[in-house]
């Protein structure tokens, strides 16, 4: 990413055209990573499937975004989106925002029921990138209604549990933290 943020490939059922945008992408300027996530789930409204998953593949580091973190967590709660982070860390961070890096994008993906991938070698990141399209097919979709309907609008946090039958391995239970009630 750059200063501004910059749509690489429209929507595509093919990794070749993603493949090519990010192999020909050289690292300049300064890092506008939030706005590039406010960039992202603005396109993602325009998607033509109702589940949609968005990838973010970065360090984390963010210094010339006109967007803040609160702005984006709000937009990252109210969006259907889940979200997975690919985080591309050197073992010494250069600046106080790399340092802060991995945070940020963990925080980012949780809220919306995905996660945070670490990788320190770029040759990683096709695995990588099949991890979480495997994690995106074997998910499951569960329904949630309060036991109260608040009709208030606000920010409802919710937490989901698994609890398996004794014998069955351990499981991973990745949810959103989450929603907004509805206001009327």
């Amino acid at each position: 990413m750059a200063d501004k943020p910059q749509l690489q490939t429209g929507f595509t059922q093919s990794t070749e055209p993603i493949d090519s945008a990010l192999v020909s992408l050289v690292p300049q300027g300064s890092t506008a990573l939030l706005d590039g996530i406010y960039l992202a789930i603005s396109e993602m409204k325009n998607a033509r499937y109702s589940r949609n998953a968005l990838l973010i593949i970065s360090d984390g580091g963010d210094n010339h975004s006109r967007y803040d973190e609160g702005e984006i967590m709000d937009l990252v709660k109210e969006s259907d989106l889940v979200i997975y982070s690919i985080g591309i860390y050197d073992e010494f961070f250069q600046s106080e925002e790399e340092r802060l890096g991995p945070e940020l994008m963990s925080d980012i993906s949780e809220l919306t029921g995905g996660r945070l991938f670490a990788v320190n070698n770029p040759n990683d990141l096709t695995a990588v990138a099949a991890r979480v399209g495997t994690e995106l097919r074997s998910e499951y979709v569960l329904g949630y209604r309060p036991a109260k309907s608040l009709r208030d609008g606000k920010w409802h946090r919710i937490k989901v549990k698994l609890l398996p039958p004794k014998g069955v391995p351990r499981t991973q239970v990745s949810a959103k933290k989450g929603y907004y009630a509805p206001s009327h």
